[in-house]
Order: structure tokens, then sequence, then C-alpha cells
């Protein structure tokens, strides 16, 4: 088999709803380079289907509201060179005060904490702007909390967050998604990180149970409204709420959905147009 690789220039406020619309037809993985999505597809779906998807999309993000500009390039590349051409787009980088991502086939930095990630079939390698802040803000707030008993990462994708908040000294995770390639994808981090004291299952939020000491939604901004209330129930009262995934002007609705169910929001964090906000109770 082998595979197309899409080199795409879009919008902030139009590149979840690509990812989530290329992980729909087929996506094998997505990463961030060079101000651009790289994007791979199987040769299977051929590559009509592929670009026959992408082009419509921008009327749909119109309709939205979106800015609709999709730009894009895509070369074949033949199944023996594909594990070379992963490995030169993917590299390892550092984040916050000790962090370091690394794929693989890197050797870990023993001086940092070293999160090894695959993503695979699933989206989120951590070099995107609302991964880096999430992972700098946990890293943070994990010296600040009383408790780290329970973590949960709503909307896990490749299981970044909650690798790296069992590395920062969470006692036990859950981490939930919707997609069954991104819990295959968390599954398979997690074991390549020796981690032992996580539940990874597929679903929502909805079907999680129990009360956490963090939780955090890195997910599009009419998803962390929708899910509001579920979030709220679930937090400890000493506990924080991280959530991230919006643009600028976005963060409004969501802070209005998580106060009028008790939530107060306790810090902004800021990079380009992406916005994180720190929640808790009042």
């Amino acid at each position: 088999m082998g595979y197309y690789e899409f080199k795409i220039t879009v919008a902030d406020e139009s590149r979840d709803a690509l990812l989530q619309k290329m992980s729909e037809i087929g996506c094998l993985g997505a990463i961030d380079n060079d101000n651009a999505l790289i994007a791979y597809f199987p040769d299977s779906l051929g590559i009509n289907a592929i670009t026959e998807t992408l082009n419509p999309f921008r009327k749909t993000l119109k309709e939205s509201g979106l800015d609709d500009t999709i730009l894009y390039e895509y070369v074949y590349i033949g199944e023996r060179d594909w594990n070379e051409s992963w490995k030169k787009k993917f590299r390892p980088i550092d984040i916050g005060e000790n962090i370091t991502i690394l794929p693989p086939w890197e050797e870990p930095n023993n001086q940092r904490i070293n999160l090894i990630i695959d993503p695979g079939m699933a989206f989120g390698t951590g070099h995107h702007e609302t991964t880096k802040t999430c992972l700098t803000l946990i890293e943070k707030l994990s010296r600040e909390l009383l408790q780290k008993e329970r973590f949960l990462d709503f909307g896990t994708g490749t299981g970044i967050l909650a690798i790296a908040a069992l590395k920062l000294g969470f006692k036990h995770a859950v981490c939930v998604d919707i997609d069954p390639l991104a819990v295959d994808a968390a599954r398979r981090n997690a074991k390549l990180n020796n981690i032992q004291n996580i539940d990874i299952k597929e679903g929502s939020i909805s079907d999680i149970k129990g009360n956490f000491d963090f939780i955090a939604a890195n997910l599009m901004s009419e998803i962390l409204i929708q899910n509001a209330r579920e979030i709220t129930s679930r937090l400890k009262k000493s506990g924080f709420a991280l959530l991230s995934g919006m643009i600028v002007v976005q963060e409004n609705d969501v802070i209005k959905a998580m106060e009028e169910d008790g939530l107060c929001i306790l810090e902004k964090s800021y990079y380009g147009r992406w916005v994180s906000l720190i929640a808790g109770w009042r």
C-alpha cells in the first residue's frame, strides 16, 4: 500500500473542523510542520475521493462563518518510503520547563520528562499550539494542586495529556474519546511510556463515572459548551478544569456556559489566535 502526503494551508479558526473532516474520510494522521498541516491518506481511498472532499469543504466552512481558505499540494509516497517520510516530519520538541515530546525512534533525553508519542491514526503529536499550552499549564498546575489523585482527559486523541499528567505525579488517569482510532493510539502510547495506571475508553464524558482533581478538554468550543454540565459535575471542589481548543472570541461563549454551571475562570492563556482557560469552583 502507498500513501498520499498532503501539505495543507488552512486558517487557524478552520483547522479543527478540517481535521475532523479528514478523520472522517480516513486520514491516517496529521502533524503541524512549517505553519502547515502535513496529512497522510492511504492510496486505497483514491486521490479523487480525497480532493473531492477537500474542495467542497470550503463551502461548509464559509457557511459556518469560518475562513474558507484551503490550499494544498500532495505527493505520492510508496510503502517503502513511508516510515522515512514520517520520521523526517515528526521531530522531538521541548515544552514547558521539563517536558520533551519525541517519537519512538528518537533517543530519550534523560534530563527531561519524556513523552513518547506515536500518533499512528490519531491526531495529537504535541506540535499544535493548543497542545503545547495544555502541557505547559498541566505542568504548572500539577505543582499547585494539593491532591493529584485522578486526572480526566476528555477527547484524548493520542493520550498525550494524560500520559504527561501521570509522569507529573497524578496517580490515575481516565481517557475517553469517541474515535476508536484515537483509543487505539492512546493505548499504544501508554504502553510506549510504560504507563500502567490509566483507563482508556471509547465514548464520551457522559460515560465516565466519579470525580476528578483535574479535567483536561482540548476540544472545539461547540463541544466544550455542549458538555459544560458534564465537565463541572465531575470536577472536585478543589480541582482545576483546563479548557482549550478555541480561538479568540469563542472563549466568551465557553466562559458563559461554565459560569452558568458554577465554575469561575481563574486564568486565560493566549497562544497566537488560540485561547486556553483554567476554571475552578468559586
